[in-house]
């Protein structure tokens, strides 16, 4: 390792800690960007994390899939978590910054979007939005011709034999995939005989993970704002609180629940 490299240059600490721009003199206005930053971060680990998981589930190797699965579990536990420091702001203070934020909201994040379509809440109309950055567009769109995580577990339970039907392996890859009966019972095989499939097992209990943990965080992020704005529009110009109470009911892996009333 050279000789000249210390704790801040290898961080690159004199970079991220100037990253903080105020717009305004309002003390909790440092709070507001801190916490959105530490999240970006976060989420840029994740969707490190799931790159390389997927790419090991679709090549069928489970087991070092399943500690980088873990691990994203881990970081949206601190995801979550940041929803609790940001709500120490209360509507006064917001009512400082936001005058000056413009149409700047979190619904523009290229991160949170690529982390959604990667799991398979797919929704092209969301790349819109993202038209005035190019090379963010190009990104989003060509993530939505990969097969998302849960698209690849689902060719891996054709692969091992369990009868997937051909309408689901073939779909298109830029829409959400939907409830599925006959991977209901594929799954309920491998719930039924977890010691059988114990790989599988595993495998559907961490997908079970992300799912909770991404609800949880979208969760947090309703009550934050509804304790901070009530019932007022977004930023970005969404509906607020009633938009996010809509996402709630958006899973990724709907046999993973359903599976649960079969056995």
């Amino acid at each position: 390792m050279p000789s000249d490299v210390t704790y801040s240059s290898y961080l690159d600490l004199d970079r991220i800690l100037a990253a903080q721009h105020p717009s305004s003199d309002a003390h909790d206005e440092m709070l507001f960007i801190v916490v959105h930053q530490a999240s970006e971060l976060w989420l840029k680990l994740c969707l490190h994390e799931l790159t390389a998981a997927r790419a090991l589930i679709a090549a069928g190797d489970l087991s070092p899939a399943f500690k980088m699965l873990a691990r994203i579990a881990r970081a949206q536990g601190q995801l979550i978590t940041s929803w609790d420091v940001l709500s120490t702001m209360t509507p006064h203070d917001y009512s400082t910054i936001r005058p000056h934020l413009g149409n700047s909201s979190g619904f523009q994040s290229a991160q949170y979007r690529l982390f959604e379509f990667m799991l398979g809440g797919r929704n092209p109309d969301m790349v819109t939005m993202h038209e005035a950055t190019p090379q963010v567009a190009e990104e989003l769109r060509a993530e939505l011709e990969r097969p998302s995580l849960y698209d690849e577990v689902i060719r891996l339970l054709d692969r091992r034999g369990f009868a997937i039907p051909a309408q689901v392996l073939e779909r298109g890859l830029e829409r959400p995939h939907e409830v599925n009966e006959a991977i209901v019972e594929a799954w309920a095989q491998v719930y039924r005989d977890p010691d059988k499939y114990w790989d599988l097992y595993e495998l559907a209990e961490k997908l079970v993970d992300l799912e909770y943990h991404f609800q949880r965080w979208r969760f947090g992020h309703l009550k934050t704002v509804e304790r901070i704005i009530g019932f007022k529009r977004g930023t970005g110009g969404t509906a607020g609180v009633p938009y996010l109470e809509s996402v709630l009911k958006k899973g990724f892996f709907p046999e993973l629940l359903a599976v649960r009333t079969e056995i």
